[in-house]
């Protein structure tokens, strides 16, 4: 075969590469608004939920699945699924109590589960709910408290951690 030839063969071969590449890129970013608009959709659907006329709140790897009132305080205890595969990530939780908490002056609660049918429809879990729960943050400028406790599934430092 002479070199112009094969030179030819390379470079055809080169842009049936790079068609390939692209097609499966578009292919993938179709997908990704595939499971975006079914994301926006669930997220809309917690809202609803949480009982706001406000934007989702979401972030990556979690999402408030409801918002209740605790008694006719006025005060809400946020209830957040976590992603499983990310129960062990701290950040998500960070990430979670400083879009639902930042702009709060004096309250705010969150709770946070891995299985939506554990989260509580009240305040009060029951036990077993209580002890499906991941992590629960607490601020409270009155009474001088600002902390977040986790259970031992995700931090495994039995000082540190707790099993309701």
């Amino acid at each position: 075969m002479s070199k112009s030839i094969l030179n030819s063969l390379l470079f055809a071969t080169a842009i049936s590469w790079a068609g390939l590449a692209l097609s499966e890129e578009v292919e993938v970013q179709h997908t990704t608004e595939e499971v975006s608009s079914h994301t926006d959709t669930e997220a809309a659907a917690a809202t609803e939920t949480a009982g706001g006329n406000d934007a989702p709140i979401s972030g990556i790897g979690w999402r408030l699945a409801r918002k209740v009132e605790m008694g006719n305080t006025g005060k809400f205890i946020h209830m957040v699924l976590v992603e499983p595969k990310r129960q062990m990530d701290k950040t998500i939780y960070s990430n979670a109590i400083t879009r639902i908490c930042g702009k709060e002056e004096e309250f705010c609660r969150i709770r946070f589960w891995i299985e939506e049918r554990f989260i509580p429809e009240k305040s009060i879990p029951t036990g077993e709910q209580l002890q499906r729960q991941k992590a629960d943050f607490l601020m409270n400028r009155k009474a001088g408290i600002h902390r977040t406790q986790w259970s031992c599934t995700v931090d495994h430092d039995r000082s540190e951690c707790m099993d309701w």
